[in-house]
């Protein structure tokens, strides 16, 4: 889940390229005034939407003791070689693109993110869909776990709970997916897109404010050296034919929706900052205060980096490094609201644990010793 929700996709421009014509077929009318404004606004909503909830969900989801549901800690350590992976990954896949035909990448590419999609939507579904059920709704528990080894040196590889409940989630999910997968439709892309950005808010937690500057600091010198250094990102970006970028046509008053001129957000420009904002979120729920100002500062400052992107952009007709304007934002604002109310200290001291406590009994060791005694 981690490598969909940061592909290393983060920009947001044409499809086709700002002014330019496609590789093949007849030059496109310029998208009008109205077409852009109703795509770039489109974008910016539904990049808020996942950041929003997920952040949300991340909080839940830290207290949470079942093994599907808990999160995945990014450390300093981690923080530190995204960058240089995503880097890899992003030329490696430029590499292939420029070698392999580009229509058997696609298609194992396409029944790769057809499966995950179906798995992330079901669980951003899952809870709103919970509501809907009748009470009598017959509800068994199954558990599906995978594991390495055996006697002590057994490892869980795979330890994923659900019930019945999950089960129709899914059914809806792969409707979506069997969508996705004959037509590539924009909206069942953006459907999986969502729900690739929310699960990546939700899931993916960073331990500390520390880790998340490194992280967006790393991220902000990938993003610009790929995006203005070559042709890499603009080159994969138009040939990745994967749910990994969010899209909106701006020829839709025109040609409803069969258009096919999209303006893209990557999902990367959504999910890194992204799982920044939710942990200020978390240490504003830490204050104890009942208020949660570095939240929505950081929201707003994203508001306002998003914007800024899609006005340069604008100007200047040529992909942007969204995180170039989005980290100095996200970091800059709630840094300097610290600053005003004196909790800088708080905000670095702040640190999340891995894993959730576990109470007494709980463990393997626990339950043992108690057997034990009652014996």
């Amino acid at each position: 889940m981690a490598e969909q929700a940061t592909a290393p996709l983060s920009e947001a421009h044409n499809v086709s390229g700002p002014g330019e014509a496609p590789a093949a077929g007849p030059a496109r009318p310029p998208a009008t005034p109205e077409g852009m404004a109703l795509a770039y606004g489109s974008l910016v909503l539904m990049a808020l939407l996942p950041i929003f909830f997920g952040a949300l969900r991340s909080v839940t989801c830290a207290k949470s003791k079942n093994a599907s549901d808990m999160p995945e800690t990014i450390t300093s350590r981690d923080a530190a070689r995204f960058p240089i992976v995503a880097s890899c990954t992003l030329f490696g896949l430029y590499l292939f693109f420029k070698i392999f035909s580009q229509e058997y990448i696609n298609l194992l590419l396409s029944m790769y993110f057809f499966v995950l999609g179906i798995l992330a939507l079901s669980h951003t579904i899952s809870p709103i869909m919970n509501k809907f059920f009748p009470a009598n709704f017959p509800s068994k528990q199954y558990q599906l776990l995978f594991t390495q080894g055996s006697g002590e040196n057994k490892e869980e590889i795979v330890n994923y709970e659900f019930d019945s409940k999950d089960l129709v989630c899914l059914a809806m999910s792969s409707v979506v997916g069997v969508w996705y997968l004959l037509r590539k439709h924009w909206i069942a892309n953006n459907l999986f897109g969502l729900a690739f950005s929310l699960n990546g808010v939700e899931l993916l937690h960073l331990n500390n404010v520390s880790t998340g500057c490194i992280l967006l600091g790393g991220l902000f010198i990938y993003d610009v050296f790929w995006v203005f250094g070559t042709n890499v990102m603009v080159t994969v970006a138009k040939s990745f034919e994967a749910p990994i970028k969010l899209v909106f046509p701006q020829d839709l008053l025109e040609k409803g929706l069969e258009a096919d001129n999209f303006a893209m957000l990557g999902l990367g420009d959504v999910v890194i900052p992204g799982i920044f904002i939710a942990l200020l979120l978390r240490f504003d729920i830490s204050l104890k205060k009942n208020t949660h100002t570095y939240f929505y500062t950081s929201f707003v400052a994203y508001i306002f980096g998003l914007g800024l992107t899609i006005f340069i952009m604008h100007i200047f007709k040529h992909a942007q490094p969204a995180l170039l304007y989005l980290v100095p934002a996200c970091i800059g604002f709630p840094l300097l609201v610290a600053l005003v109310k004196g909790e800088v200290t708080e905000m670095f001291s702040y640190e999340e644990n891995s894993t959730p406590k576990e109470e007494p009994g709980d463990s393997k060791d626990a339950r043992m010793e108690t057997d034990k005694k009652e014996k």
